[in-house]
């Protein structure tokens, strides 16, 4: 597509010279006489560039500089300038200008501004698009999920993310702790700046205080130069903590120190430096145990639980597994090339009564398998792994040979079931099936079922 340039001057010679040459280069060139002239066309039409002069009958230069500043801000403008008034170009580049060029023009100078000019144009639409997909990729509206506990997680990340308050994420590996921290940042008003992660159970000790706060040259072996910490990157923006209960607790007073006063030390230094930077912290650890056993600050605790979300589980959310399922398959079948429609209701009752021990992120990975191995219009059991075809009450008759064998592969169906619904709390479930807690858990040996969710 050919850009658009306005060229904007009262003396014929130089409007037509520069139209001529810009045409030659491939450019849609559009001539005003005056600034009054100018700004009729760029109401009409929108402008890549415009190139004017600066004294200029019925509207100077700079009025029509701030006129396209407020009309039209994507329209770059380059001015004309005689030698003798580079201050005003100076003023007009203040003003928003962003080149100017002297009388008398150098054509094929100009030709290598405007091409530039062009090149950064492109760029910074490319970042504001890129800018705008990620937003709304993260967009919390876009995470998948209608049950209950989903909508009540929706309702607070829509609130805090209007504020700057710390947030602590808790939940099971697995459950879209880092996805729910994004969106928290990518709906605020930091959106523009960093979002920067640390998984703190990744760190080695000895390093962990550099990577948050940074180091000076010297300052340790290895420290060859000086070093910008997370909190120095995300400054503005919003520092996610992932694993937070793995920072070692010699730091974590530093830590609580950085989040209260909002200024960090790096290793080495002798200078603070002020930071503002947004805490989301995430756990799959109950942090009151951890407290107690020594392992985590309790004022720390509370600096970081200001606002906490708990992202349920896929037991308590089985709802939302036909969703996630179904995104999931298109997802993989674009990326694939494949013409899958979905899953057939079997595979998918398998999916249903399947306990995902490793949650969303087990669930994606399982459909994943299955699209590559699938090559028909439905995904069915047999592209399911093993361990999930095993719960097809047929696969079980299949090896089933005596009636004790029976009884049992019907006992184990059903207290799967009945732990599934109670989400494994043995004295609900015991009380449900009518047994005593000790026969529970005895069927629950005897059988080889899993007891914890």
């Amino acid at each position: 597509m050919s850009h658009k340039i306005l060229v904007v001057d009262d003396e014929d010679l130089i409007r037509e010279s520069l139209s001529y040459i810009l045409r030659k280069e491939g450019y849609i060139v559009t001539e005003a006489r005056n600034g009054a002239e100018a700004l009729k066309e760029i109401e009409l039409t929108k402008f890549d560039i415009c190139i004017t002069d600066i004294e200029m009958p019925k509207m100077r230069g700079i009025e029509l500089l701030e006129k396209i500043s407020s009309v039209s801000p994507e329209t770059f403008v380059i001015i004309i300038t005689a030698y003798a008034s580079i201050e005003t170009a100076i003023n007009a580049l203040r003003k928003g200008a962003f080149d100017y060029i002297i009388k008398p023009i150098e054509f094929d100078d100009l030709i290598l501004r405007i091409n530039k000019l062009l090149d950064y144009k492109n760029l910074v639409l490319e970042n504001s698009l890129l800018r705008k997909e990620i937003s709304r990729q993260y967009d919390f509206h876009n995470i998948i999920g209608h049950s209950e506990s989903m909508k009540q997680v929706f309702q607070v990340i829509s609130k805090i993310s209007t504020s700057d308050g710390t947030v602590l994420i808790t939940g099971n590996s697995g459950t879209g702790k880092e996805l729910v921290a994004r969106a928290i940042h990518y709906n605020s008003k930091r959106s523009h700046k960093q979002f920067a992660v640390i998984n703190c159970g990744a760190i080695v000790d000895t390093l962990f205080e550099s990577e948050l706060f940074g180091h000076k040259k010297g300052s340790f072996t290895g420290a060859v130069s000086d070093k910008e910490g997370l909190f120095k990157l995300a400054d503005g923006g919003t520092l996610f903590l992932d694993e937070v209960s793995e920072i070692p607790i010699h730091l974590q007073v530093k830590l609580l120190r950085a989040i209260e006063l909002k200024e960090i030390l790096p290793v080495g230094a002798t200078q603070l430096i002020k930071i503002d930077v947004r805490i989301v912290a995430a756990t799959n650890k109950t942090l009151s145990e951890q407290i107690a056993l020594g392992k985590f600050r309790e004022d720390l605790f509370y600096r970081l639980n200001v606002v906490e979300i708990r992202l349920p589980s896929l037991t308590e959310r089985i709802d939302d597994i036909p969703l996630l399922v179904n995104h999931f398959v298109d997802y993989f079948k674009n990326q694939m090339g494949k013409n899958i429609i979905g899953f057939s209701a079997e595979a998918m009752d398998l999916l249903l009564r399947y306990t995902w021990r490793g949650e969303v992120r087990e669930l994606q990975n399982v459909i994943e398998r299955a699209v590559i191995f699938c090559d028909q219009k439905r995904i069915e059991v047999s592209h399911l792994p093993d361990y999930i075809q095993q719960l097809n009450p047929s696969a079980a008759v299949k090896n089933i040979k005596t009636l004790r064998q029976a009884v049992q592969q019907s006992e184990k169906i059903h207290i799967e079931k009945i732990l599934k619904r109670f989400n494994r709390d043995m004295e609900k479930v015991a009380e449900e099936l009518d047994i005593s807690l000790s026969s529970l858990y005895r069927k629950v040996e005897e059988l080889h079922i899993t007891k914890k969710s």
